[in-house]
């Protein structure tokens, strides 16, 4: 006998997503408590710039690790996400945050170039995260701007 399974609603997925983001906010737990890689499905992918590809509970609790150990606080800014939904699995939110990050603060539009825009891109199904592509600027300080001239000039 096959498993039947009720396809879930934009708001369900988005509420799975939220509760991804707030677990951030509140130290890698979700609201009931739970550790943040139980939003995960077994098999699932996370993409982090400059970190790659993680696949997989274990890789992604390392990607997490690693990141979050250069982070000391994150405040995602809830009430100006801009949702995007396919009619599908996939979702997107583009957002903003602020935060202190090991080599310093961080907020979104201070400097307008720097750290604190993202965007992820979510593949939600079955209550599970499936699949989150993270598109930001991982220098949260700012400080490589030699790289670039348009910031090198101040």
């Amino acid at each position: 006998m096959a498993l039947s399974r009720q396809p879930m609603t934009d708001e369900q997925r988005k509420s799975v997503a939220l509760e991804y983001l707030k677990g951030f906010d509140n130290g890698g737990v979700t609201s009931d408590g739970a550790p943040l890689l139980d939003l995960f499905a077994d098999d699932a992918q996370v993409c982090f710039p400059k970190w790659g590809l993680a696949t997989g509970k274990d890789e992604i609790a390392r990607l997490f690790g690693d990141v979050g150990a250069t982070i000391t606080s994150i405040r995602h800014h809830y009430a100006t996400f801009n949702w995007i939904f396919s009619g599908g699995d996939t979702l997107v939110c583009e957002g903003t945050s602020h935060g202190e990050h090991r080599d310093g603060p961080w907020r979104a539009g201070v400097p307008e170039w720097g750290a604190g825009r993202w965007c992820d891109v979510f593949e939600i199904r079955d209550w599970r995260i499936q699949r989150v592509f993270i598109y930001l600027d991982p220098d949260y300080a700012g400080g490589d701007t030699a790289r670039y001239p348009w910031l090198a000039g101040g």
